[in-house]
């Protein structure tokens, strides 16, 4: 079994002061496939002083230095990329082939973009051409704490840690108990990459423990966090008491719009995004609305696609979906599952249980349900798991009504052949982000939602732009 207990502070692998065993488990077989330890309030004060320290020190550094440093984590990641795919596989259940692809290549992919944006970023300017002296300055915001989810370990950790070394801030990093192993080869890539000591520190631990410590840490600045919706509400409680910024990345329950005349890959596209990473993805579209003279022939296409998915262990190579994370997971996903027959659904694909022939893991049947009401229950709470509702409607004003009724707004979809309808619905529907037939948001574009779905955008220039305060300056004389 893997022994990972150390933690990285002040450019060091160092023992815990105050730490316990933790064992994590592989959600393929079910059994623990590593040992790290959940550190205490003392490991968390060393880390969060080694950040203080190296301050001062890391914002005074050229902003072109940083960028460099940044090159040089990337080129250090593309040569590690095998041994995070490994890392996230075993510990929360990707399959290699996806691991290797989409979880280490979101890594990489926000570097390359935060690279980008750095050197075009408007670090320092002029205020405006009539007032003279004025000057507006971007600067660090100072310690930050960024909690990480297990969903997608290396997107969110790039997302954070490059957008805030960049703009000259230090931190420690607090990864998923769930999803350890892959930060810890992190942590090493940013000590090969050459980050000075107390720029970047690692302390696994748990929401309870460290996570709340770093919350309410009087010398941390600014919290960012992705994971659930209930604990982005206590993050915020609990660092009010020193008014620190807090980013918040949260749950979703995205509405994908299907109109009459959308392109034939339309439910397919929809189908396999709902499923992809075992639908452990906040900007799932887990709510498929579609107009009543196409519902029926949506449905049977769904349905379709559902029952072509495979479902595997996460050391199998191919295109297929794995376990859930978790016991506590799949036992949540089965009762949502359930109450959705119970509330009157119809099940078109998948159900309770395992799949077939997989008796041990913690493995999800896709499922689809088909004639779900708002008011259901699978169709207003966050399952995260392959769960896809498919509802109803009459017209365009209903499915507005019908997609905004949520007390999430991270993503929603429209599939439409209309440009003029597509370009209504980006304006009426509330979420963060509208993604209109399958076309990528671009380069850089800003993640993030509104409503209970968090605040705060990450991702390129409105990444960076997350991590600095703007300082307003009189009196500015060029030298």
């Amino acid at each position: 079994m893997i022994e990972k207990k150390q933690f990285y502070i002040n450019g060091q692998w160092v023992d815990p002061i105050d730490g316990r065993d933790y064992n994590v488990i592989n959600p393929t077989t079910e059994d623990p496939c590593a040992v790290i330890s959940l550190g205490g309030q003392a490991d968390t004060d060393a880390a969060v002083a080694a950040a203080k320290a190296a301050l001062p020190g890391w914002m005074a550094t050229p902003v072109a230095d940083r960028i460099l440093l940044l090159e040089n984590l990337l080129a250090v990641y593309m040569d590690r990329g095998e041994d995070l795919a490994q890392a996230m596989s075993i510990e929360m259940g990707a399959p290699i082939d996806m691991a290797r692809a989409s979880q280490v290549g979101a890594g990489s992919y926000h570097i390359k973009n935060f690279i980008r944006a750095a050197k075009a970023y408007d670090w320092e300017s002029p205020f405006d051409e009539r007032t003279e002296g004025a000057r507006i300055i971007h600067e660090a915001v100072g310690v930050c704490a960024l909690i990480t989810p297990w969903n997608w370990p290396m997107n969110q950790v790039t997302l954070k840690v490059a957008a805030a070394a960049v703009a000259g801030n230090t931190m420690v990093l607090k990864p998923s108990e769930e999803s350890p192993l892959d930060a810890i080869v992190f942590a090493e890539l940013m000590d090969e990459a050459g980050f000075p000591p107390g720029v970047f520190n690692l302390v696994n631990g748990d929401g309870v423990g460290v996570g709340s410590q770093l919350t309410a840490h009087p010398d941390v600045d600014m919290v960012s966090f992705t994971g659930s919706t209930r604990a982005g509400k206590l993050i915020s409680k609990s660092a009010a008491d020193t008014l620190k910024r807090v980013h918040l990345e949260l749950g979703g329950k995205g509405a994908n719009l299907i109109f009459a005349d959308a392109d034939e890959k339309a439910v397919k596209r929809g189908v396999l995004h709902m499923m992809e990473n075992s639908g452990q993805s906040c900007n799932a579209p887990s709510r498929m609305i579609v107009e009543a003279s196409a519902y029926d022939r949506v449905v049977e296409e769904a349905a379709a696609m559902a029952q072509k998915i495979s479902v595997g262990p996460a050391d199998k190579e191919g295109r297929h979906i794995g376990p859930v994370v978790n016991e506590t997971q799949w036992t949540k996903i089965q009762g949502l599952i359930q109450t959705g027959i119970d509330e009157g659904a119809r099940v078109v694909a998948g159900g309770v249980g395992r799949p077939d022939g997989l008796n041990k893991g913690f493995y999800v049947r896709p499922t689809v349900f088909a004639d779900v009401t708002p008011d259901m229950t699978i169709a207003n709470e966050e399952i995260f798991g392959p769960v896809l509702s498919i509802m109803k409607f009459d017209d365009e004003d209903e499915a507005v009504r019908i997609a905004n009724d949520t007390p999430y707004g991270l993503t929603n979809y429209v599939q439409s052949a209309d440009p003029a309808r597509r370009n209504r619905l980006a304006r009426q529907l509330r979420s963060g982000m509208v993604e209109m037939n399958g076309m990528s948001r671009g380069t850089g574009a800003p993640f993030g939602g509104m409503k209970m779905s968090g605040n705060g955008r990450e991702g390129g220039s409105y990444g960076i732009h997350d991590f600095v305060e703007v300082k307003s300056v009189s009196g500015w004389t060029e030298n």
